[in-house]
Protein backbone atom coordinates (compact mmCIF):
# COMPACT_ATOMS: atom_id res chain seq x y z
CA UNK A 1 0.00 0.00 0.00
CA UNK A 2 1.67 3.25 -0.81
CA UNK A 3 -0.10 6.72 0.27
CA UNK A 4 1.45 10.30 0.20
CA UNK A 5 1.30 11.14 4.37
CA UNK A 6 2.69 15.13 5.51
CA UNK A 7 5.01 15.14 8.33
CA UNK A 8 2.28 17.41 9.85
CA UNK A 9 0.07 14.82 10.23
CA UNK A 10 2.75 11.86 11.73
CA UNK A 11 3.92 14.96 14.07
CA UNK A 12 0.35 15.84 15.26
CA UNK A 13 -0.28 11.85 15.92
CA UNK A 14 3.09 11.22 17.81
CA UNK A 15 2.04 14.50 20.03
CA UNK A 16 -1.49 12.98 20.71
CA UNK A 17 0.13 9.56 21.14
CA UNK A 18 2.63 11.05 23.76
CA UNK A 19 0.20 12.88 25.80
CA UNK A 20 -2.89 11.03 25.26
CA UNK A 21 -4.48 13.74 25.28
CA UNK A 22 -5.87 15.78 22.91
CA UNK A 23 -6.12 19.48 24.42
CA UNK A 24 -3.00 19.13 25.85
CA UNK A 25 -1.38 17.63 22.99
CA UNK A 26 -3.30 20.80 21.04
CA UNK A 27 -1.50 23.16 23.63
CA UNK A 28 1.94 21.45 22.68
CA UNK A 29 1.60 22.04 18.82
CA UNK A 30 0.32 25.23 19.45
CA UNK A 31 -3.30 24.60 16.98
CA UNK A 32 -6.87 24.15 18.34
CA UNK A 33 -8.26 21.18 19.83
CA UNK A 34 -10.72 20.80 17.03
CA UNK A 35 -8.09 21.15 14.37
CA UNK A 36 -6.01 18.55 16.06
CA UNK A 37 -8.55 16.16 16.63
CA UNK A 38 -9.74 16.74 12.67
CA UNK A 39 -6.66 16.19 11.17
CA UNK A 40 -6.23 13.14 13.39
CA UNK A 41 -9.14 11.28 12.22
CA UNK A 42 -8.17 12.56 8.36
CA UNK A 43 -4.78 10.69 9.06
CA UNK A 44 -7.29 7.41 10.58
CA UNK A 45 -9.16 7.73 7.51
CA UNK A 46 -6.18 7.54 4.79
CA UNK A 47 -4.61 4.31 6.49
CA UNK A 48 -8.01 2.93 6.76
CA UNK A 49 -7.55 2.45 10.48
CA UNK A 50 -8.48 3.71 13.74
CA UNK A 51 -5.15 4.84 15.96
CA UNK A 52 -6.80 5.92 19.14
CA UNK A 53 -9.76 4.49 21.15
CA UNK A 54 -11.63 7.96 22.34
CA UNK A 55 -13.99 8.09 25.16
CA UNK A 56 -15.10 11.38 27.57
CA UNK A 57 -12.49 10.41 29.77
CA UNK A 58 -9.79 8.00 28.09
CA UNK A 59 -7.52 8.10 25.31
CA UNK A 60 -5.26 5.09 24.26
CA UNK A 61 -3.40 4.21 21.48
CA UNK A 62 -4.84 1.07 19.13
CA UNK A 63 -2.93 -2.31 17.86
CA UNK A 64 -2.02 -0.12 14.70
CA UNK A 65 -1.32 2.92 16.70
CA UNK A 66 1.10 1.35 18.60
CA UNK A 67 2.40 -0.08 15.32
CA UNK A 68 2.48 2.87 13.64
CA UNK A 69 4.29 4.87 16.49
CA UNK A 70 7.37 3.92 16.47
CA UNK A 71 8.18 4.33 12.46
CA UNK A 72 6.28 7.76 12.48
CA UNK A 73 9.07 8.98 15.34
CA UNK A 74 11.89 7.32 12.84
CA UNK A 75 10.24 9.43 10.20
CA UNK A 76 10.56 12.49 12.12
CA UNK A 77 13.81 12.21 13.41
CA UNK A 78 14.97 11.58 9.89
CA UNK A 79 13.59 14.61 8.74
CA UNK A 80 14.75 16.71 11.23
CA UNK A 81 17.99 15.08 10.25
CA UNK A 82 17.52 16.21 6.98
CA UNK A 83 16.56 19.50 7.69
CA UNK A 84 19.20 20.44 9.78
CA UNK A 85 21.83 19.06 6.53
CA UNK A 86 20.37 21.60 4.64
CA UNK A 87 20.77 24.34 6.80
CA UNK A 88 24.13 23.34 7.26
CA UNK A 89 24.73 22.84 3.71
CA UNK A 90 23.10 26.75 3.43
CA UNK A 91 25.58 28.15 6.74
CA UNK A 92 27.95 26.54 4.55
CA UNK A 93 27.57 28.29 1.35
CA UNK A 94 26.71 31.67 3.08
CA UNK A 95 30.29 30.91 4.56
CA UNK A 96 32.41 30.42 1.57
CA UNK A 97 32.97 32.23 -1.43
CA UNK A 98 34.04 30.99 -4.83
CA UNK A 99 36.32 33.88 -6.81
CA UNK A 100 36.48 33.51 -10.44
CA UNK A 101 39.51 34.72 -12.50
CA UNK A 102 40.62 34.24 -15.94
CA UNK A 103 44.69 35.38 -15.60
CA UNK A 104 45.89 35.25 -12.23
CA UNK A 105 45.81 39.07 -10.31
CA UNK A 106 49.24 39.17 -9.61
CA UNK A 107 49.66 42.82 -9.79
CA UNK A 108 52.20 43.47 -6.65
CA UNK A 109 50.58 40.95 -4.63
CA UNK A 110 46.54 41.86 -5.26
CA UNK A 111 45.38 38.20 -4.24
CA UNK A 112 47.66 37.46 -1.12
CA UNK A 113 46.94 41.11 0.28
CA UNK A 114 43.36 40.09 -0.24
CA UNK A 115 42.78 37.34 1.00
CA UNK A 116 44.58 38.22 4.13
CA UNK A 117 42.35 41.62 4.42
CA UNK A 118 39.29 39.57 4.05
CA UNK A 119 40.44 36.82 6.00
CA UNK A 120 41.05 39.05 9.08
CA UNK A 121 37.34 40.34 8.39
CA UNK A 122 35.73 36.90 8.27
CA UNK A 123 38.26 34.29 9.88
CA UNK A 124 35.18 32.13 9.56
CA UNK A 125 34.77 32.20 5.69
CA UNK A 126 36.98 30.34 3.14
CA UNK A 127 37.47 31.33 -0.27
CA UNK A 128 37.56 28.98 -3.26
CA UNK A 129 39.25 30.06 -6.71
CA UNK A 130 38.07 29.26 -9.67
CA UNK A 131 39.94 29.32 -13.14
CA UNK A 132 37.68 30.07 -16.15
CA UNK A 133 38.80 30.12 -19.67
CA UNK A 134 38.78 33.53 -21.89
CA UNK A 135 35.75 32.13 -23.85
CA UNK A 136 33.92 33.63 -20.52
CA UNK A 137 34.56 36.87 -20.27
CA UNK A 138 32.77 36.96 -16.63
CA UNK A 139 35.37 34.50 -15.01
CA UNK A 140 32.31 32.31 -14.14
CA UNK A 141 29.73 35.32 -13.25
CA UNK A 142 27.31 34.49 -16.31
CA UNK A 143 26.88 30.99 -15.60
CA UNK A 144 26.69 31.14 -11.61
CA UNK A 145 29.84 29.28 -10.82
CA UNK A 146 31.83 31.84 -9.24
CA UNK A 147 30.24 34.55 -6.69
CA UNK A 148 33.01 37.35 -7.60
CA UNK A 149 35.46 37.76 -10.05
CA UNK A 150 38.38 39.02 -11.10
CA UNK A 151 38.00 40.39 -15.21
CA UNK A 152 38.58 43.02 -18.14
CA UNK A 153 36.51 45.42 -18.65
CA UNK A 154 33.74 45.90 -20.31
CA UNK A 155 31.72 43.36 -19.59
CA UNK A 156 28.82 41.65 -22.08
CA UNK A 157 24.94 42.57 -20.53
CA UNK A 158 27.07 44.52 -18.35
CA UNK A 159 23.53 46.18 -16.66
CA UNK A 160 24.16 42.79 -14.71
CA UNK A 161 27.10 43.33 -13.21
CA UNK A 162 28.90 45.76 -10.90
CA UNK A 163 32.27 46.24 -10.22
CA UNK A 164 35.09 48.17 -8.51
CA UNK A 165 38.18 48.69 -10.69
CA UNK A 166 41.49 47.85 -9.17
CA UNK A 167 43.83 48.77 -12.26
CA UNK A 168 44.21 50.52 -14.99
CA UNK A 169 47.49 49.93 -16.81
CA UNK A 170 48.21 50.77 -20.66
CA UNK A 171 48.28 48.78 -22.98
CA UNK A 172 51.43 47.28 -24.82
CA UNK A 173 51.61 45.37 -27.90
CA UNK A 174 52.99 42.03 -27.79
CA UNK A 175 55.00 40.74 -30.68
CA UNK A 176 57.81 38.70 -31.36
CA UNK A 177 60.93 39.31 -31.37
CA UNK A 178 61.33 39.01 -35.12
CA UNK A 179 58.76 41.60 -35.92
CA UNK A 180 60.18 44.99 -37.63
CA UNK A 181 58.26 46.81 -34.86
CA UNK A 182 60.07 45.01 -32.63
CA UNK A 183 62.81 47.46 -32.10
CA UNK A 184 60.64 50.34 -31.31
CA UNK A 185 60.53 52.13 -27.93
CA UNK A 186 56.78 52.81 -28.62
CA UNK A 187 54.04 52.81 -31.37
CA UNK A 188 51.35 54.26 -32.77
CA UNK A 189 48.30 52.33 -33.59
CA UNK A 190 48.13 53.56 -36.92
CA UNK A 191 51.33 51.12 -37.77
CA UNK A 192 49.45 48.33 -36.55
CA UNK A 193 46.21 48.25 -38.08
CA UNK A 194 46.96 46.33 -41.40
CA UNK A 195 48.84 43.66 -38.89
CA UNK A 196 47.02 40.36 -38.36
CA UNK A 197 45.61 40.26 -34.60
CA UNK A 198 45.43 37.94 -32.05
CA UNK A 199 41.61 37.84 -30.91
CA UNK A 200 39.45 36.34 -28.24
CA UNK A 201 36.81 34.15 -28.81
CA UNK A 202 33.79 34.98 -30.05
CA UNK A 203 31.63 34.23 -26.88
CA UNK A 204 33.93 37.14 -25.82
CA UNK A 205 31.60 39.73 -26.79
CA UNK A 206 32.77 43.33 -26.17
CA UNK A 207 35.93 42.20 -24.74
CA UNK A 208 36.92 40.30 -28.14
CA UNK A 209 36.39 43.96 -29.59
CA UNK A 210 38.20 45.59 -26.85
CA UNK A 211 41.38 43.93 -27.49
CA UNK A 212 41.32 44.39 -30.80
CA UNK A 213 40.82 48.00 -30.57
CA UNK A 214 38.24 48.84 -33.36
CA UNK A 215 37.22 51.89 -31.64
CA UNK A 216 40.83 53.34 -32.48
CA UNK A 217 39.93 51.28 -35.62
CA UNK A 218 38.30 54.43 -37.69
CA UNK A 219 35.78 51.48 -39.02
CA UNK A 220 38.44 49.35 -40.64
CA UNK A 221 37.88 45.61 -39.81
CA UNK A 222 40.52 43.56 -38.35
CA UNK A 223 42.38 40.97 -39.45
CA UNK A 224 42.23 37.81 -36.82
CA UNK A 225 45.32 35.45 -37.80
CA UNK A 226 44.05 33.31 -34.66
CA UNK A 227 42.04 32.54 -31.83
CA UNK A 228 43.16 32.60 -28.13
CA UNK A 229 41.83 31.41 -25.55
CA UNK A 230 44.52 31.64 -22.93
CA UNK A 231 47.86 32.97 -21.68
CA UNK A 232 49.98 29.64 -23.14
CA UNK A 233 47.87 29.76 -26.77
CA UNK A 234 48.83 33.16 -27.05
CA UNK A 235 52.75 32.35 -26.72
CA UNK A 236 52.74 30.00 -29.06
CA UNK A 237 50.44 31.61 -31.24
CA UNK A 238 52.87 34.54 -31.12
CA UNK A 239 56.30 32.67 -31.59
CA UNK A 240 54.48 31.06 -34.19
CA UNK A 241 53.99 34.14 -36.34
CA UNK A 242 49.71 34.00 -36.70
CA UNK A 243 49.66 37.54 -35.34
CA UNK A 244 50.18 40.34 -32.61
CA UNK A 245 48.01 41.14 -29.82
CA UNK A 246 47.50 43.93 -27.24
CA UNK A 247 47.58 43.03 -23.62
CA UNK A 248 47.34 45.18 -20.37
CA UNK A 249 50.70 46.01 -18.80
CA UNK A 250 50.47 43.92 -15.84
CA UNK A 251 49.76 40.76 -17.90
CA UNK A 252 53.23 41.32 -19.88
CA UNK A 253 55.34 38.55 -17.93
CA UNK A 254 52.50 35.94 -18.62
CA UNK A 255 53.61 36.18 -22.39
CA UNK A 256 57.13 37.59 -22.70
CA UNK A 257 58.68 34.28 -21.79
CA UNK A 258 61.23 34.30 -25.00
CA UNK A 259 61.54 35.38 -28.08
CA UNK A 260 58.27 37.59 -27.52
CA UNK A 261 58.64 41.34 -26.66
CA UNK A 262 55.96 44.18 -25.40
CA UNK A 263 55.93 47.41 -26.65
CA UNK A 264 54.05 50.83 -25.21
CA UNK A 265 51.11 52.03 -28.04
CA UNK A 266 50.14 55.68 -28.68
CA UNK A 267 46.18 56.31 -29.83
CA UNK A 268 44.43 53.23 -27.57
CA UNK A 269 42.74 53.61 -23.90
CA UNK A 270 44.16 52.34 -21.10
CA UNK A 271 42.63 49.19 -20.21
CA UNK A 272 40.58 48.31 -16.36
CA UNK A 273 40.83 45.36 -14.19
CA UNK A 274 38.26 44.77 -12.07
CA UNK A 275 36.45 43.04 -9.61
CA UNK A 276 32.61 42.34 -10.47
CA UNK A 277 30.12 40.67 -9.41
CA UNK A 278 26.03 39.73 -9.80
CA UNK A 279 24.11 42.78 -9.25
CA UNK A 280 21.05 40.25 -7.72
CA UNK A 281 24.07 39.49 -4.63
CA UNK A 282 25.79 42.86 -4.30
CA UNK A 283 24.32 42.59 -1.03
CA UNK A 284 25.50 39.77 0.28
CA UNK A 285 27.59 40.04 3.13
CA UNK A 286 30.92 38.10 1.69
CA UNK A 287 30.43 39.47 -1.39
CA UNK A 288 30.31 43.52 0.08
CA UNK A 289 33.70 42.38 2.27
CA UNK A 290 35.53 41.26 -0.50
CA UNK A 291 35.08 43.62 -2.77
CA UNK A 292 35.92 45.99 0.23
CA UNK A 293 39.35 44.28 0.97
CA UNK A 294 39.72 44.63 -3.08
CA UNK A 295 39.49 48.33 -2.53
CA UNK A 296 41.40 49.07 1.17
CA UNK A 297 43.68 47.03 -1.31
CA UNK A 298 44.77 48.79 -3.54
CA UNK A 299 43.93 52.28 -2.04
CA UNK A 300 46.40 51.65 0.30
Amino acid sequence: MTMDVHARDLRYFVAVAEELHFTRAAERLYVSQPALSKQIRALELQLGVDLFRRDRHVVALTVAGEALLPHARQVLAAWEEGAAAVESAKAEQRSALVVGMSTSPGRSGLLPAVRSRFGTAHPDATTRLRQVSWEDPTAGLADGSVDVAFVWLPLPDEKRYGWTVLAEEPRLVALPDTHPLATRAEIDFADLVDEPFLALPASAGPLRDYWLALDARAGRPPRVGAEIAGAEETYEALIAGLGICLVAAGNAPLITLGGVTTVPVRGISTSRYALAWRREDEHRPLVRAYAEACRATVTG
